[in-house]
């Protein structure tokens, strides 16, 4: 019997773009491959879209939904209930394809049946069409062997009988259907994407992508949800924090009190509440923070925290920190603990939260990473001197601000190694290294009297 369904089906999604609308779903209906259907879905827009919107109602592989505020995920579930291609993809409202990208895109996926995903770089264009920029990846069939950085929800072509055996999107996040859908995808079916430009993403400052602490929150949900729904057992592990007697405007910064609670003890109790986290040690040679210890100041974290005194030469500045892992690690206290992965927690860092601890812990699992650390993207251009001036690094001055890809600086306060990668390496940071990205307030540090004087005028409090 004839299969008479189309090749593709493409939703629209829509709420208010009334103003880019006809642009996206023209590029879509002027496509080099035409063996599509389209449904253009309304989320109760309020502006002029529902009149630009019906202009197309009378062509025969169009279809109109009409609802009130359904949110993302369950609008991509509608979607996928009604499709009957053999691949899916998302378009928003306010981007809009290239002429050739169902056809390039299709082409991969048809030849090989094991390929689940597949997504292209894209450009970027203000809200005049300007273009802004360019987003490129490596290349995943040579480059690519660590995959922690998914591709963008929108504008990938999905096996449509890949998505329904994983169970659609979770429609409990209203935000990151991209990340959800990756990290399902990865543990089941083969990905790829195309190195070209066949989208153009508009950047015009109401993007849901504008909201990152909502972004990284919702990130973070996934990943612990997916540990817990595939059973996966994340590593036994040590909590490190390493301390040296610190003196800033004359006080000791680990014993400085920030409200109501030590900078030392405010790390312990959130390393202590972090449920990923089986054991935490404080090591230190400085008397003043045994004595803390001794005087019972951290009594209630006793069961699941330590102190171990390490040798004076190990709390050199120009001593590797791995000297004093290694030390701890060795140590009686820890004997026959057996952990798999060990920690380092930055006492600079008053916003180390328990939930921050967890996702780092999650996503070493998640992407089978041998090491981690919490970074920031910083896009800025950086210089080093080379003798004759100032020389960018990686010739970034040769690029705008949104063609640079983005360089991850190391902030937050938290490295993590599994702990056979670390005694082969010597090395907290090494093999496949992971990342999580943290927020502006967990990226917060305190390396100087002017810091911690801004931290306690609550100028640093976002």
């Amino acid at each position: 019997m004839e299969n008479n369904n189309p090749l593709i089906s493409v939703y629209i999604t829509n709420y208010n773009y009334g103003r880019f609308i006809k642009q996206s779903i023209d590029s879509l209906l002027t496509q080099s491959l035409q063996n599509f259907e389209l449904f253009i879905i309304d989320d109760g827009s309020t502006d002029n879209s529902k009149e630009i919107i019906e202009q197309y109602s009378n062509l025969k592989n169009v279809s109109i939904i009409y609802q009130q505020n359904k949110g993302l995920n369950i609008t991509n579930n509608i979607a996928l209930r009604v499709s009957r291609g053999k691949y899916i993809m998302r378009l928003d409202a306010d981007d809009f394809l290239e002429s050739t990208a169902l056809m390039e895109m299709s082409n991969i996926l048809e030849m090989d049946k094991n390929l689940g995903l597949v997504f292209p770089d894209y450009f970027l264009v203000d809200s005049e069409n300007h273009p802004i920029g360019e987003v490129k990846r490596f290349n995943f069939k040579n480059e690519v062997s660590l995959l922690d950085q998914p591709a963008h929800g929108a504008c990938t072509m999905i096996r449509r009988d890949f998505l329904v055996n994983l169970g659609g999107y979770d429609e409990s996040y209203s935000c990151q259907d991209g990340y959800e859908l990756w990290i399902k995808f990865i543990a089941h079916y083969k990905v790829t994407n195309i190195n070209k430009p066949l989208f153009s993403y508009r950047q015009h400052g109401n993007n849901l992508t504008t909201n990152e602490d909502r972004i990284l929150e919702t990130r973070s949900k996934i990943k612990e949800n997916f540990i817990n729904n595939k059973n996966l057992n994340t590593p036994k592990t040590l909590a490190v924090i390493a301390i040296r007697n610190t003196y800033i405007n004359g006080e000791n910064l680990p014993l400085i009190e920030f409200e109501g609670y030590s900078f030392l003890e405010r790390l312990i109790r959130e390393a202590n509440n972090a449920a990923k986290v089986d054991h935490i040690v404080v090591t230190s040679d400085s008397v003043e923070i045994k004595e803390y210890f001794e005087r019972g100041v951290l009594a209630s974290y006793r069961d699941k925290c330590s102190f171990i005194e390490r040798p004076s030469q190990f709390a050199r500045i120009n001593e590797s920190l791995s000297s004093t892992i290694n030390y701890v690690l060795e140590s009686d206290v820890l004997k026959d603990k057996n952990f798999e992965a060990i920690m380092t927690l930055a006492i600079e860092y008053p916003y180390i939260t328990s939930d921050v601890i967890n996702d780092a812990i999650n996503t070493l699992t998640i992407f089978d990473a041998n090491s981690l650390m919490s970074v920031r993207p910083d896009n800025n251009v950086f210089y080093r001197h080379d003798g004759t001036g100032l020389k960018s690094i990686l010739n970034q001055e040769k690029y705008t601000k949104l063609e640079r890809e983005a360089i991850y600086k190391g902030v937050g306060g938290i490295v993590l190694s599994r702990v056979d990668s670390f005694l082969e390496t010597g090395k907290m940071l090494n093999g496949k290294i992971g990342h999580i990205v943290v927020g502006v307030k967990n990226a917060i540090s305190i390396q100087s009297g002017h810091d911690l004087t801004l931290l306690m005028r609550n100028k640093l409090t976002l």
